[in-house]
């Protein structure tokens, strides 16, 4: 009996490997999309990818090296004033204006006392209504006369605003008694390039209490206080 090739009509399991029937063909699709379906839903479920942190930042001591080292801070003299010193205080209608060269010079006492406009440590501003006649004021220390003096030479270069002109320097005195020579000498080199007023040690004032009469040499600035302008009274 010779075996051959079964006709094409005959059934059997040779339409197995030519591939699947129709039925299976359009169930396929549905099988695929039933097995897809859990692996999303685990890949969805699953912990994300750990994040990659930056590296750790310098240690302090080092950024601190690394920072540009910055100059010393200047402690004395105290002239010229900060620009946050130069903000104008709207000091209008006064006669005077009590210019501090130094911290603790004495100006608002004075200018408390004898009247005037207190403007700290800067130049007032004329434009503004400020006044425009200045009276320096300063310790009798060694800080307080190298200050005034700085603010003498700063008005010389007119490092001021228009308008501005002395009128005199007060030196109040930062301790009772007599100055020491070396001090007494730079009170009269001051002397030389402006008229000065000495104020001397008022201990009520060191209190913040008032006095019923004025020493002479205060009664003497008051008057230069008061006086119109173009007139200054008389400088000791």
């Amino acid at each position: 009996m010779r075996m051959g090739v079964p006709p094409a009509t005959s059934a059997g399991a040779q339409m197995w490997v030519r591939g699947p029937t129709a039925q299976q063909a359009a169930q396929a699709p549905a099988t695929q999309q039933a097995v897809q379906a859990p692996a999303a839903q685990q890949a969805a479920q699953a912990p994300a990818a750990p994040v990659a942190r930056a590296a750790p930042a310098a240690p302090l001591a080092q950024a601190v090296q690394a920072a540009p080292s910055r100059p010393a801070q200047k402690t004395a003299p105290s002239w010229p004033p900060t620009p946050a010193e130069r903000a104008s205080a709207g000091h209008r209608g006064q006669r005077v204006a009590w210019v501090s060269t130094h911290g603790g010079a004495g100006a608002s006492t004075l200018a408390r006392v004898l009247g005037g406009a207190d403007v700290g440590r800067r130049w007032p501003d004329p434009a503004r209504g400020e006044p425009g006649r200045v009276l320096l004021v300063a310790r009798t220390h060694n800080a307080g006369t190298r200050a005034v003096s700085q603010a003498l030479n700063a008005l010389r270069k007119g490092e001021h605003p228009a308008g501005v002109h002395l009128l005199a320097v007060v030196l109040v005195a930062d301790a009772p008694g007599r100055l020491p020579r070396p001090l007494g000498r730079r009170v009269r080199v001051l002397r030389s390039a402006a008229k000065v007023h000495r104020v001397p040690w008022v201990p009520a004032w060191r209190l913040g209490e008032e006095i019923d009469q004025l020493p002479r040499a205060v009664r003497a600035l008051a008057r230069a206080v008061s006086a119109p302008a173009g007139q200054s009274g008389r400088s000791r």
